[in-house]
């Protein structure tokens, strides 16, 4: 019999690196994939734009009932809601492609600095809480394959589902009702204090991260600061996504546990934590990064809730207050940024499972 000389670290490596006679290859994996992120995106603003018609024009939506007929009448003729709907739609997408998102109509803002401002603290708790659903996701889950139909495995099931299942909204004010106003270990709401704001946001060239920029000011009290007010926002959001990495994760280690290549280390004395840290857990990752990218768009979808349960002044915080103004222009452009970093986020999750696992781009 042949020797065993190595083991394998994923089943990756078990498979050609040929390419397929189809042309298959990362190339014109990559290409392909990278094409459709504008048909996404064109699909998507298309939807948002028809569906924010359906109650008329914009105009009217906002400010119908506040002004006299005439002034209305005057506004909708020079915002050019007048003219044939699909007029309106082809300049649309040409005003899109130039960078212009038009003006708010409730509070007169450029929609493009109104995106700038707030994109950048969606983006923070979208990163929080993806770092909170990795630590639980992730760990647990591979403790929960490794103790496999024993109690703390029941347990941690039934911890995934509770996670998945509970809203966002709930979950936060539980956590707000235990740890800021029973306990008053942190803060009720917001991002961070004013005083720390005004540091923050008065640097020379800032990110709108503030735990970035207090990293590069060396403002270490700022960044105390914005930890505290981000955990509670960052829990509550990254269980959500949490219970689905542990399921995930539990599944495809649990599926790569008897593959021939654990036997084979198994069989030469391999101890069984090594055997799952090096060899089962490795394969059960890549799912959980193809799957990553279709939680970024759950995050973002969340984060409307969760920014409005903590006062989080982000991309959802302000969603809810354009829609409760009927500012469908403000409601298209956050849609439309939206969007965009939905379908380049799945882009960038392609490429890195087609790094890792080559089958995926076959």
């Amino acid at each position: 019999m042949t020797a065993l000389t190595e083991l394998p670290e994923t089943t990756a490596d078990l498979l050609p690196t040929r390419k397929t006679k189809n042309g298959g290859g990362l190339g014109r994996y990559l290409l392909i994939r990278f094409l459709l992120i504008f048909p996404t995106i064109l699909i998507l603003v298309t939807l948002v734009f028809f569906l924010m018609r359906v109650t008329g024009d914009p105009i009217t939506a906002a400010l119908g009932g506040r002004l006299p007929p005439d002034q209305l009448a005057q506004r909708i003729h020079e915002a050019g809601y007048d003219r044939p709907l699909f007029i309106q739609y082809v300049e649309y997408l040409g005003q899109l492609l130039r960078g212009d998102f038009g003006r708010t109509i409730s509070d007169n803002l450029k929609v493009t600095d109104m995106l700038a401002t707030y994109g950048a603290a969606t983006l923070e708790l979208a990163i929080n809480s993806l770092i909170v659903a990795l630590i639980v996701g992730i760990p647990l889950g591979m403790l929960a394959a490794y103790k496999r139909d024993k109690w703390p495995d029941a347990a941690l099931r039934v911890f995934a589902i509770l996670f998945y299942a509970t809203p966002v909204f709930f979950a936060g004010l539980i956590l707000k009702l235990i740890f800021s106003v029973w306990l008053g270990w942190l803060p009720v709401a917001g991002r961070v204090k004013p005083i720390n704001e005004m540091a923050l946001t008065a640097l020379s060239t800032p990110t709108g991260i503030y735990w970035l920029d207090a990293l590069r000011s060396g403002n270490w009290a700022a960044l105390g600061d914005v930890a505290q007010h981000a955990i509670l926002p960052a829990i509550a959001l990254g269980l959500l996504t949490g219970g689905v990495f542990l399921r995930l994760v539990r599944t495809n280690v649990i599926g790569t546990w008897n593959k021939d290549y654990v036997e084979a280390g198994r069989s030469r004395g391999v101890r069984e934590y090594r055997l799952l840290t090096r060899h089962a857990y490795k394969p059960a990752l890549i799912p959980i990064i193809t799957v990553m990218g279709m939680q970024i768009a759950l995050l973002l979808g969340g984060a409307v809730l969760t920014e409005t349960t903590f006062e989080w002044k982000g991309l959802g915080f302000q969603l809810a207050h354009y829609l409760t103004a009927r500012d469908f222009v403000a409601v298209q452009g956050i849609v439309a940024l939206l969007a965009v970093i939905v379908a380049v986020t799945n882009f960038i999750v392609d490429v890195v499972a087609a790094l890792i696992d080559p089958r995926v781009r076959y």
